[in-house]
């Protein structure tokens, strides 16, 4: 089994030192671009590559994160960004669009892809699906039990990375909108204002509950080991240089030796923590206790003279490179010095003519004390081979001459690497849209009480756990009914999987997907895939991406504008959420039960509430919970306005039946109401 690789994050360079020094196996890092950390520092070209190279000289991987929704008009700065990441090369990409995805897979097709977390890969399902589209690794959702996490790894066909420090998100990652509605600053295209860590209040709750405290799986790593894990990756590529030594460090102390001391454990959580870690998710205690936020106490711990004493530990080059060295040195010919690393880089250097010696004779010992000054290096000797005939003296400077040049030209080997053939492609067409079925809409329900007035929808989408009697009885009432599989799907995938065989059996043959995951999961029973807004669709490579694997129709992103929707291509029929309160959050810790009473005691739909008393209800469906908007989006009477779809889609939640009754009407009577309500992101976008 090959070790457990320690992956670690790097904003600006200056993280970069201390990630290789202190024994990270990799490193992941973001372009000026494409990044789905914007705020961190990052990397521009120039600083790319000696980043690259420093690291690559070490023997430490570089990952580039392409982990970014995009825009169709960026697609050809993306391509570009990827050829020169190919030109380095970097050893991988980390990937959250899908059609950026395909495109890089055609482009260049030997550029290791890694699925990015925000892909929200969280079953055996999501996983089969990206190595069919070529990926070689996929970072898995953070809200894995241990239990979860082996299942998955057991029947793996790529590689799996877990995050096991760092940030938690209250969100499944990809699946979060709640910075994007409240401000434009969207998370998937790596601008989240992070609401989530102001005051958001449930009943009986912290008063911070959107807000957990950093995840810590550092115990746990070797047991990670023992399931087949790939890479331990730690998060914090917005987090100081120290944050990163201490991390590393950490990992590399549970690794190497089964533990992590006291000193170093205190170190950690001084640099930087949020009421302390949690590992709720991975052992399956979920709860108040994995809340925290940052307090005065988190902050102040942390001194100047603090940063200083972890600065001291990795402000060096750290000699962890072998080297075999050869010196020869014989009477009447010019001495040569031969050096070798394991990776079959070998360099030469020639010095001068030994003399004679007048009164002390160089010896074996004195020559390797000059060999092994490698100092300000990364590399140190390993073996060393002195054929040296007797009586014969040389200067420190011939012999430290030979040394400093076999060495600069092994870390000058070192950081060359085959550049990754990049081909030119051509980009997906764009074209305006026209509305092929202006008037189509269809309905999303909680259950499968459906009134009749919605006979005229195209299609209804009902829950997965409803009773068979109930879906005999939609289609004896002539519904054209579609399942949908809930997005999150965290320890349910066999449940699921042999409620839709049920389903089917009963004449159900179409299912609502969110998520690559259920996507795969409707393929293997051969329905009828309609794509969801989970599956994050927003530009045309994606929509063709949707086509080849056999989606149907699909919901594109909310976070699109009217305008960016209509110029969409693609020959996969598309849709809209116009009306309804739309998904803020997909969690999997409810913040709801924060007030100890448990899921039993939610007989309402309850809430949150912000600072300013505005409620966010919460609903529960699947394994997960939605944090669904204050308001809901209307667009009935923009209909001149939206252009180039074939079907809108009225997604009730928390509505009572007299209040859907009311919604469909305005729908029909393209009105809207007076006030209550949202555009969404229509209009506005995101960043």
């Amino acid at each position: 089994m090959n070790k457990l690789e320690v992956l670690a994050p790097a904003g600006s360079m200056e993280s970069v030192y201390p990630a290789v020094r202190m024994g990270a196996d990799a490193v992941y890092l973001g372009a000026s671009t494409f990044s789905a950390r914007s705020s961190a520092q990052n990397f521009d070209r120039q600083e790319l590559k000696a980043a690259v190279e420093y690291c690559h000289a070490r023997g430490v991987k570089v990952y580039l994160a392409c982990n970014t929704l995009i825009h169709d008009s960026e697609f050809a700065e993306a391509m570009n960004l990827i050829e020169y990441a190919c030109s380095i090369p970097v050893d991988a990409l980390i990937i959250q669009d899908l059609g950026l995805a395909s495109l890089v897979h055609s482009a260049a097709p030997d550029m290791r892809l890694h699925g990015s977390t925000q892909m929200s890969v969280h079953t055996l399902g999501g996983v089969e699906m990206l190595y069919n589209m070529g990926f070689k690794r996929v970072v898995l959702s953070r809200e894995l039990s241990e239990k979860e996490i082996e299942e998955i790894a057991k029947q793996s066909p790529i590689e799996l990375e877990v995050f096991v420090h760092g940030a938690l998100c209250m969100s499944v990652s990809g699946q979060c909108y709640f910075s994007a509605m409240l401000g434009s600053r969207s998370g998937n295209r790596g601008a989240c204002a992070q609401p989530c860590r102001l005051p958001f209040f449930a009943e009986g709750g912290t008063g911070h509950d959107l807000s957990l405290k950093d995840i810590s799986l550092i115990k746990h790593l070797r047991r990670l080991h023992e399931m087949g894990i790939t890479s331990a990756k730690i998060e914090g590529r917005m987090k100081r240089p120290e944050y990163v030594a201490l991390a590393v460090a950490a990992c590399r102390s549970s690794l190497d030796t089964g533990k992590v001391d006291a000193e170093l454990e205190e170190k950690l959580e001084t640099v930087f923590s949020r009421s302390g870690f949690t590992d709720g998710y991975y052992t399956g205690k979920r709860g108040v206790e994995m809340f925290g936020i940052r307090s005065k106490e988190n902050v102040t711990s942390a001194t100047n003279k603090f940063f200083n004493s972890v600065h001291a530990i990795y402000k060096d080059e750290k000699q962890k490179i072998p080297l075999d060295v050869t010196l020869d040195i014989h009477d009447g010919k010019e001495s040569t010095m031969t050096v070798s690393d394991s990776d079959g880089h070998t360099s030469g250097a020639v010095g001068d003519i030994p003399q004679k010696a007048i009164k002390i004779p160089l010896t074996e010992e004195k020559c390797r004390s000059y060999v092994q000054k490698t100092g300000g290096t990364p590399f140190f000797v390993r073996n060393f081979e002195c054929n040296l005939d007797d009586g014969l003296s040389m200067t420190a400077l011939s012999l430290n001459a030979m040394r400093r040049k076999c060495l600069d030209d092994i870390l000058n080997q070192r950081k060359i690497r085959k550049p990754i053939e990049f081909s030119e492609i051509e980009f997906p067409q764009t074209h305006t849209r026209v509305n092929k079925r202006p008037n189509n809409f269809r309905a999303r329900f909680t259950n499968c009480n459906v009134p009749d007035e919605f006979l005229d929808s195209e299609l209804i989408y009902v829950p997965i756990n409803c009773r068979d009697e109930e879906y005999n009885s939609l289609l004896d009432r002539g519904f054209a009914v579609a399942v949908e599989i809930p997005r999150g799907m965290f320890g349910m995938e066999k449940y699921i999987y042999e409620r839709l065989e049920k389903i089917k059996s009963l004449g159900i043959n179409e299912v609502l997907a969110s998520n690559i995951g259920a996507v795969m999961m409707a393929k293997k029973l051969d329905m009828d895939i309609h794509g969801g807004f989970g599956l994050n669709i927003m530009n045309t490579a994606s929509l063709e991406w949707a086509e080849s694997v056999g989606i149907m129709d699909t919901e594109v992103s909310f976070e699109l504008t009217l305008e960016q929707i209509s110029e969409l291509g693609g020959k996969i029929p598309i849709g809209i959420v116009s009306g309804g309160r739309l998904p803020l959050m997909l969690t999997r810790n409810c913040p709801a039960q924060n007030d100890g009473k448990g899921c039993k005691s939610c007989k309402n739909a309850p809430v949150l509430r912000d600072r300013k008393n505005v409620e966010f209800p919460i609903q529960c469906y699947g394994a997960c919970t939605e944090i669904l908007n204050s308001v809901p989006v209307i667009l009935s009477d923009r209909k001149n306005e939206i252009r180039g779809i074939d079907f809108e889609v009225l997604r009730f939640s928390v509505e009572n039946s007299v209040e859907i009754g009311e919604n469909l009407q305005l729908f029909n009577s393209k009105k809207s109401l007076k006030n209550g309500f949202t555009r969404g992101l229509y209009y506005r976008g995101v960043e």
